[in-house]
């Protein structure tokens, strides 16, 4: 019988396709900062505050490692309550490429959707 170590075990993933894009809700007095005013000038105030980035480890990884305070923005730090996987749960995982301009396209359409980004460079 041959032996099967715990590598073969997992499942084949191609490794180029480990990025992820993800967007965090924000709490709503990020809002008052002016910068992120500036930034969101067609804002609707009835939408959320959301963060947008991108990471190669999974979204909730990444989410804990911000409010751990490692290679964190500050804003998620601060002001991250939770993940918000229903805006980019479809589109993961993607090759670093995609998801570098994946992530400057979703802060675009959820600015022009109304919502107020942060992130997404």
């Amino acid at each position: 019988m041959k032996r099967r170590t715990l590598k073969q075990l997992r499942p084949k993933r191609q490794p180029e396709q480990h990025h992820h894009v993800y967007v965090v809700l924000l709490d709503p007095a990020v809002g008052k900062i002016r910068k992120v005013r500036a930034e969101n000038s067609k804002r609707d105030p009835k939408k959320p505050c959301v963060y947008v980035g991108m990471t190669g480890l999974t979204p909730a990884e990444r989410f804990s490692n911000h409010k751990a305070g490692i290679k964190d923005a500050w804003v998620v730090q601060r002001y991250g309550i939770q993940l918000l996987p229903e805006l980019y749960e479809h589109m993961n995982p993607m090759p670093f490429e995609a998801a570098a301009q994946m992530e400057i396209d979703l802060a675009e359409d959820l600015r022009r959707a109304g919502y107020t980004v942060t992130g997404g460079h």
